[in-house]
């Protein structure tokens, strides 16, 4: 607990302040709950009771800059630390801006947890003495693994706590309790937008330990079906058994996603969501062109049957780049090129390097490699995976393991060759290029000789 313990010297500090005041300063939410689980707890709100809402910039301004965040409710920034008032949130209209809220810093701990989703996040902590204020049974649960509402009254006014629940159930492998469940089922979720459906996507994806867990979860709330119904064909899609006998591909896929959530915490964010969304849609294609051919059940070409229905789940959460990487390039090229590793091991002798070099200027080689390998493992039965290790070894002395070869003649060195800008020089870079990646031209000087050759041939 040590990594949390210093978390909480700032949060001590201010609550000192507040003390001193009059007031009293409680931890609130994620990182209490991350805490009481033994993990390591990175974003610390703080909750303020009994200080004015007109004396709080002040006081908080002793320990540097303050920055206040949010237009109908102010969050106080402080550093590493959140800062509010405890508030009440009454639904006055659709979506997620139709809330209004009233703070009251003079209201009782229970009331204002009583606007939280689930007991688990319903707890506080004083950083002072380390007690904690559980209205709602939030620690017996967590001990229990189990979800709960803490208002099933209010608990439907936001629809995204639907997907809040898939989420934190892949993240702590949580049962939800019977009543709800019932009523996780019963909110429309109509009103969501893409980017809050994305954001707790994400968080399953990226922050479960075991995605399927939510993923299970999504699919018997009818989640899957209103959001992502591209996943829905997946589900009794036969596959065959001696290749796979875990069962359909849906279950084939949820092992898969877990699989690859295993091979990510080394990545950059933008690799570990392509590496997840990869993993999620790879064999989208695989409703489409699955038939019995000669007894046997096959899903032919569908790699590229599953760049349509890959597609269509990437534009419903509207994603594209992120922190300047084409993720959704990249998740389309591993739909497209996820059994390369594998039937190009089977050949390997005959496979040049030029393949590899063609195939880095589609996809990450690297992130190719990690959600074949993950496709591979993601089945029930002993499997020989070694082709998705050799294919990253190969792409890796090539130095294509993250980006093809950058071109080496250029057309500054055209024009000194006396070649004009314009669609022949591209016309003659690219065939240089193409000699590049074939292994044929290795230098600068190589290029120079082949753009001459070919210049004297043209002339």
């Amino acid at each position: 607990m040590a990594h949390s313990d210093e978390a909480l010297e700032p949060a001590r500090a201010i609550a000192a302040a507040v003390a001193q005041a009059g007031g009293r300063a409680w931890i609130v939410g994620g990182f209490v709950r991350d805490r009481l689980l033994g993990l390591d707890p990175k974003d610390l709100d703080l909750e303020i009771f009994g200080i004015a809402a007109a004396d709080l910039p002040a006081l908080l301004a002793r320990f540097g800059r303050v920055d206040p965040v949010g237009q109908s409710f102010p969050v106080y920034k402080v550093g590493a630390v959140d800062v509010a008032l405890p508030r009440r949130e009454s639904k006055t209209g659709r979506g997620h801006r139709g809330f209004t809220v009233e703070g009251d810093p003079f209201m009782s701990f229970a009331d204002a947890a009583r606007r939280r989703d689930f007991t688990i996040n319903a707890v506080g902590l004083d950083p002072l003495t380390g007690e904690h204020a559980d209205p709602f049974g939030g620690r017996a649960d967590l001990e229990a693994r189990r979800l709960r509402v803490v208002d099933p009254a209010r608990f439907g006014d936001d629809s995204l706590r639907v997907l809040r629940a898939v989420q934190l159930v892949g993240r702590f492998g949580l049962r939800v309790d019977p009543e709800t469940r019932a009523l996780l089922a019963g909110i429309s979720l109509d009103d969501l937008p893409a980017e809050r459906i994305w954001g707790e996507i994400e968080k399953l994806l990226v922050r479960a330990t075991s995605p399927s867990l939510g993923l299970t979860l999504a699919l018997d709330l009818q989640v899957i079906a209103r959001l992502l119904p591209e996943l829905v064909a997946l589900v009794g899609c036969p596959q065959e058994p001696e290749w796979h006998p875990e069962g359909d591909v849906w279950v084939h896929t949820l092992m898969v996603v877990d699989q690859a959530r295993s091979r990510i915490d080394d990545l950059p964010r933008a690799g570990q969501i392509a590496v997840m969304l990869g993993s999620l849609c790879h064999d989208l294609g695989k409703p489409a062109t699955t038939a019995v051919i000669d007894g046997r059940i096959r899903s032919l070409g569908h790699e590229e049957g599953g760049l349509g229905p890959a597609t269509s789940l990437l534009d419903r959460l509207n994603i594209n780049a992120i922190d300047g990487i084409d993720v959704r390039r990249e998740v389309l090229a591993m739909t497209a090129h996820h059994l390369k590793p594998g039937a190009w091991y089977k050949v390997r002798d005959q496979v040049g390097d030029g393949a590899f070099r063609r195939l880095a200027q589609k996809a990450n080689m690297e992130w190719l490699a990690r959600l074949a390998k993950s496709d591979c493992l993601g089945r029930t039965g002993t499997f020989d995976c070694t082709a998705m290790d050799w294919f990253l070894d190969r792409a890796q002395r090539l130095g294509v393991e993250h980006q093809p070869p950058r071109p080496l003649l250029l057309g500054r060195h055209l024009i000194d060759l006396g070649v004009a800008p314009g669609p022949g020089m591209g016309a003659l870079l690219k065939q240089i290029y193409e000699r590049q990646l074939d292994g044929e031209v290795t230098t600068i000087d190589e290029g120079i000789e082949a753009a001459q050759a070919l210049i004297q041939r043209r002339n």
